[in-house]
């Protein structure tokens, strides 16, 4: 790691974070109060995602259905209107909603191969997008003079790296440049996660193997074939089985590459000087 100790890391004249675990434990709450702390840059890797590598995507979804509307077909054809989506670093919706969910086309649902399509872009978006990582490190001294720097990562992140290869590609080359900080949730947590899901259930990246299973078990279970399916009953069926499936691989990533801070010590945090005791202590106690 680029830090050896609490101290190492509170007397470094630049930090560098890598934020990451499941989405709804802090991670851009964090990484937002230390951009309005001032002297940090903030690089959203699902911002990202939805801008330079899925914006096109997005955009042209938004206009197939516009051009089933015969007024917005006639005005797009003739250049008259624009139509792009308005992602931030807090609302996502545009990335979410092309991403989809399988299942019954009058809910909503997509055809599940369309649906593994998108699946597919996203993994290739996503890691292109940590792959842009260590440039943007770069970039953010030299254009803007930013000595540090946290990228909050998608909760995705376990599904496109490999925690036990020590040779994992991707792994081996952001903690060459950043310290991996993992935000655990616990029983608690967990619950409340399905139930604010279950409330809002939205889309996300799994990997193939791991979809194909939920799916085709799903199918069984429910005695459905894929038009059949109701795409949110479906998501929330797989979100709880994708927490259990997500837990280990994050604690991989934290045992072999980085540090762990609980849930609960992330949300005590409320300036940047709380954050910087935090990560020195999950350091000293990784040592």
């Amino acid at each position: 790691m680029i830090y050896d100790s609490g101290a190492a890391w509170t007397a470094a004249p630049s930090k560098r974070v890598l934020l990451f675990g499941m989405s709804g434990l802090g991670k851009t709450r964090l990484a937002a109060l230390l951009r309005a702390a001032g002297g940090w840059f903030h690089y959203s890797i699902d911002y990202r995602i939805g801008t330079r590598y899925m914006g096109e995507h997005i955009a042209d979804n938004f206009k197939r259905e516009a051009m089933r509307v015969p007024l917005l077909r006639e005005l797009l054809l003739s250049d008259s209107v624009y139509i792009q989506s308005n992602i931030t670093f807090e609302n996502l919706a545009p990335l979410s909603t092309y991403l989809g969910k399988p299942g019954d086309p009058t809910k909503g649902g997509l055809p599940f191969d369309e649906y593994m399509r998108r699946q597919e872009q996203h993994r290739a978006a996503e890691i292109a997008a940590l792959s842009d990582t260590v440039p943007f490190i770069d970039r953010a001294e030299a254009l803007y003079g930013y000595r540090n720097f946290v990228c909050d990562t998608g909760g995705s992140i376990c599904e496109v790296v490999d925690p036990d290869d020590p040779e994992d590609p991707l792994l081996t080359m952001l903690t060459r440049h950043l310290l991996f900080v993992w935000i655990e949730g616990d029983a608690r947590h967990t619950s409340d996660l399905i139930r604010r899901f279950d409330r809002a259930p939205k889309p996300m990246y799994y990997r193939p193997d791991f979809l194909n299973a939920q799916w085709n078990a799903y199918l069984d279970a429910e005695a459905a074939d894929g038009d059949d399916v109701d795409p949110d009953a479906f998501v929330r069926w797989t979100y709880a089985r994708a927490l259990a499936h997500r837990q280990p691989l994050y604690a991989a990533i934290a045992r072999n590459w980085g540090v762990t801070v609980s849930a609960a010590e992330a949300a005590a945090v409320t300036d940047a000087d709380d954050f910087t005791a935090l990560v020195a202590r999950a350091l000293d106690r990784r040592a």
